[in-house]
């Protein structure tokens, strides 16, 4: 299968791609596969693919969360090195493409958290994020060949954390 084909079937095709290596062919090696794991549970467990419901969180620790994709997709890439070469080059365009654009306009804006005009902003812009982050996150799991798409698990609901007073 060619890129080009493995992206269009993940609905990825609006990722801008060298005409050449559009043509190339997609073929994971194990140092792929296991390049890809570390990032999917990286990403499974991160705000990334996850609910910020409008009551829960904090918006500076969220993009946080989302930012620091740049760190560890970069010690992954040191990791696995040339040998990790179709991870290298999905993630590097979904890091330049996807997750830059975000986190580069958030960080100017990060001062100003403390509007609630901005907070409600940033909260949309983060839900609009998600579901590309979690088709990224289902291709590595697809690269990695996990068995079971871990991303449909149902998502947390909001845990109450009052206190319980029982009298007997």
């Amino acid at each position: 299968m060619k890129w080009r084909e493995w992206l269009d079937r993940w609905s990825m095709n609006s990722l801008k791609l060298n005409l050449h290596f559009a043509e190339l062919q997609f073929a994971p090696s194990d140092p792929d596969r296991d390049a890809a794991w570390d990032l999917y549970v990286e990403l499974l467990t991160r705000i990334t693919t996850q609910p910020l419901p409008d009551d829960h969180g904090d918006e500076k620790t969220a993009l946080e969360s989302v930012f620091s994709l740049f760190k560890l997709t970069r010690e992954i890439l040191k990791k696995y090195g040339r040998h990790g070469g179709e991870f290298a080059k999905l993630a590097i365009i979904v890091l330049n493409q996807i997750v830059r654009p975000f986190t580069a306009k958030w960080h100017l804006l990060s001062a100003e958290f403390d509007n609630p005009e901005r907070r409600k902003e940033f909260r949309a812009e983060l839900a609009a994020l998600q579901p590309v982050l979690v088709r990224y996150t289902q291709m590595l799991g697809e690269m990695a060949a996990v068995e079971d798409d871990l991303t449909q698990l149902a998502p947390p609901t909001a845990i109450d954390t009052t206190p319980k007073v029982t009298t007997r």
